[in-house]
């Protein structure tokens, strides 16, 4: 069975962003041709999680998430806490610390990410997390604040170490096409390590196109080369990884339905 003809979710994408080839609905539509039935579209701000929410209002396989995104928190939560209160939301995120760009400085970082993270708790959602050269402060904020009991490390850039602290406090890994890419070795060992009932695959479309569309702008139809990568990797069936992989985005984001 081709991966292509298995049920797969790409738990994160932003298919409302303007760079979406054939834009959303035909994102949408190209997506569930190459077996990709549910979608997450992530919100990385105000208005891009308004965009998320009006995109997921029009299909019913689409599903929104509202966020801070780090670049982003100079804007301060305020400006997204009312858009939790929409039907349908199914976390909380994208949300945490990004040291290598640091488009917001980092003191207004670790503020956002720990009141979203206590936004997940009030609302009893789920977090998705962002982090990037930030693992230690990441990991430091979540113990102070408790780590939600839903909680997705959002496209793991990782390696062996990081994947198990974030295992060891009950997180999932979400893998992106970054896990293809010759040079990410370090992913590549996080994701044979991952159980399978804590692992899932995503896009982050349009950017992070997987081998073996690299340099071109990505998309949720092209998840199952995530999968068939991961299984290559781990010497698994591709089904596996479509079977455990949605299981787990329904488990650990539960108003998917």
């Amino acid at each position: 069975m081709s991966a292509n003809q298995l049920d797969w979710i790409d738990s994160h994408c932003h298919i409302h962003d303007e760079g979406i080839p054939d834009g959303p609905d035909g994102a949408v539509a190209a997506a569930v041709e190459m077996g990709v039935g549910t979608l997450v579209t992530v919100g990385c701000d105000r208005e891009t999680s308004l965009a998320a929410i009006e995109v997921a209002s029009r299909h019913a396989n689409v599903f929104a998430t509202v966020g801070l995104h780090p670049h982003d928190a100079v804007n301060g939560v305020d400006t997204i806490v009312d858009l939790l209160d929409t039907p349908g939301i199914v976390a909380v995120g994208e949300a945490g610390l990004d040291y290598y760009y640091e488009h917001s400085e980092r003191d207004i970082q670790k503020i956002a990410f720990a009141a979203q993270i206590q936004l997940a708790h009030e609302r009893k959602l789920p977090l998705v997390i962002h982090t990037r050269d930030a693992w230690d402060d990441t990991f430091e904020i979540l113990d102070a604040e408790g780590i939600p009991e839903h909680t997705i490390f959002h496209c793991f850039t990782g390696g062996a170490d990081e994947a198990r602290q974030c295992l060891n406090r009950g997180a999932v890994l979400s893998f992106s096409g970054i896990v293809t890419f010759p040079s990410a070795a370090d992913v590549q060992e996080a994701a044979q390590l991952c159980p399978l009932d804590s692992m899932l695959v995503e896009t982050d479309s349009p950017y992070l196109a997987p081998v073996p569309q690299r340099g071109k702008k990505n998309r949720p139809a092209w998840v199952p080369h995530v999968g068939q990568f991961i299984a290559d990797l781990r010497d698994v069936p591709v089904s596996s990884i479509a079977t455990h992989t949605a299981a787990n985005t329904r488990r650990v984001l539960p108003d998917i339905t």
